[in-house]
């Protein structure tokens, strides 16, 4: 059974969550502070988490930076009531996979934790791995490596980075990146995937310009000298 852990101290919104999500056939574990939630998320196995930004104790972001840190890429959908775009793009720079701003509709939240699980690999298919301007991609290993070199990635970068590495050099537009990686097309004024794209760069440092913006379009994988 898939297993969803709720980091959120909003105690008639976890039970809620937890029968919609129970019924969608998915185990969750609760969390009601920041502190707990991470201990839980180091210590435990979840496919995926569901992160409050405004927690008592440590806060989501808090939670999150030290979740990445340990080199935990498991996948973090973040909840947020502040409808600050800057505290949503600190949430992505962070490591976060994805956010749904308070209040939202359930039918949405389950919509978005689906696209985020679909990237489990089916071991019954062994896919080729892919190749182009130095990135090697194994599908079924949810790796890349960048000039062998293996990258840490979180599961939205490592689908962008897939489809770019797909496109071999041709343009790869915004639209197609946010389906591949979120499930969904980007809103107007969503920056999600610029967010995405910076910190690939950032990992990618010896070669940031390796992944180039067409503007207007899209972005693009140059095959360097």
């Amino acid at each position: 059974m898939t297993k969803l852990l709720l980091v959120d101290d909003d105690a008639e919104l976890s039970s809620m969550l937890e029968q919609i999500l129970t019924k969608e056939g998915y185990q969750l574990t609760l969390a009601p502070d920041g502190e707990i939630g991470l201990q839980r998320a180091l210590s435990g196995s979840f496919d995926l988490i569901l992160l409050d930004v405004m927690l008592p104790g440590i806060d989501g972001f808090q939670l999150l930076q030290r979740l990445r840190q340990q080199a935990r890429s498991t996948p973090v959908l973040m909840l947020t009531a502040r409808g600050d775009d800057e505290d949503r793009v600190q949430g992505l720079e962070l490591g976060a996979d994805d956010y749904l701003p308070k209040p939202f509709n359930p039918r949405e939240l389950v919509a978005r934790v689906r696209a985020l699980l679909r990237r489990t690999p089916n071991t019954s298919v062994r896919p080729e791995p892919l190749e182009f301007a130095g990135f090697h991609v194994d599908p079924l290993q949810n790796e890349v490596r960048c000039d062998e070199q293996v990258l840490e990635l979180t599961p939205t970068e490592f689908d962008i980075l897939r489809a770019l590495v797909q496109g071999k050099g041709q343009v790869v537009s915004k639209d197609q990146l946010s389906v591949a990686a979120l499930g969904r097309q980007l809103a107007p004024f969503d920056r999600s995937l610029d967010v995405h794209i910076s910190n690939i760069r950032k990992k990618i440092d010896h070669n940031p310009e390796r992944i180039q913006t067409v503007r207007g379009r899209g972005y693009r994988l140059l095959q360097l000298a």
